[in-house]
């Protein structure tokens, strides 16, 4: 069979198998190279990859089929540094500010938003606190308050499209101290309002927990050892803390783990 009459016949195939004589159908799908159908639904798969391309979806085919779809659009990955010594000082003031908007489809990161902050009630930072988290005073020294972040965290997420009502996001964090104990103490300490979109959120951990079946006692530690996953950048910084987050879920993601809210409504 000539590539042409090929073409002609897998067409044929594909659209009037119904009416085709079953005798005559065996007859031409034995006639047909598999080579050459292997290559017409490979030229197939790539006309639809560009056409889902072209209206917005950048995922492969493959990697949009290779794990289950998840409950939300997008995650946002967080995780706060804040002032600390020991004994622990009080209040405590977050410092670094990271969110990555993790694509709920592909699991792959598509933006991001850091800021440090300016620390107000203890604006110098401890020896131990700089040793620990790797923020040494001239990296907030002269940066704008959490009111301001907070403002500019709202205008990021109204940009990125995230506060539209038919798009559905949730923050993850590591834990439950960022937005369980750190973010409505220093906002009532200050007196700001909480955004609704930070009253919810899943804990890493228990998703973790709750896939591969043990608590991870050392937070993303343990996560990327049970998951044979290398360490991105230090610990306790804010950012790279937010990438290993990140890596994790994607991991947990491709092996079929659907992710779910694990706070309760405020």
């Amino acid at each position: 069979v000539s590539d042409a009459s090929g073409c002609s016949m897998i067409a044929l195939l594909h659209t009037g198998a119904s009416k085709f004589p079953q005798n005559l159908l065996s007859r031409a799908r034995q006639a047909v190279s598999p080579l050459l159908l292997a290559g017409v639904l490979k030229g197939y798969s790539s006309i639809v990859s560009r056409k889902l391309a072209s209206h917005g979806f950048g995922a492969s085919m493959a990697a949009m089929s290779s794990f289950p779809p998840q409950r939300y659009h997008y995650f946002l990955v967080l995780d706060f540094e804040a002032t600390c010594d020991k004994p622990q000082i009080h209040p405590q003031e977050i410092i670094e500010f990271p969110i990555l908007k993790l694509n709920g489809r592909t699991m792959e990161i598509e933006s991001t938003f850091h800021m440090y902050v300016q620390p107000v009630v203890h604006p110098q930072l401890t020896p131990f606190c700089t040793e620990l988290t790797g923020i040494i005073q001239g990296m907030v020294d002269g940066q704008p308050s959490l009111q301001q972040v907070l403002e500019r965290v709202d205008e990021w997420m109204a940009k990125e499209g995230l506060l539209d009502p038919s798009v559905k996001s949730i923050f993850v964090t590591c834990g439950d101290w960022d937005l369980k104990v750190m973010l409505p103490g220093q906002c009532q300490y200050l007196g700001l309002p909480v955004a609704d979109y930070f009253k919810q959120w899943i804990n890493l951990k228990k998703a973790y927990s709750f896939a591969m079946g043990s608590w991870p006692k050392n937070g993303l530690l343990d996560m990327n050892k049970g998951l044979n996953l290398q360490h991105i950048g230090r610990p306790h910084s804010g950012i790279d803390d937010c990438k290993n987050i990140a890596n994790i879920m994607k991991t947990l993601a491709h092996r079929g783990f659907i992710f779910k809210q694990t706070s309760k409504p405020f």
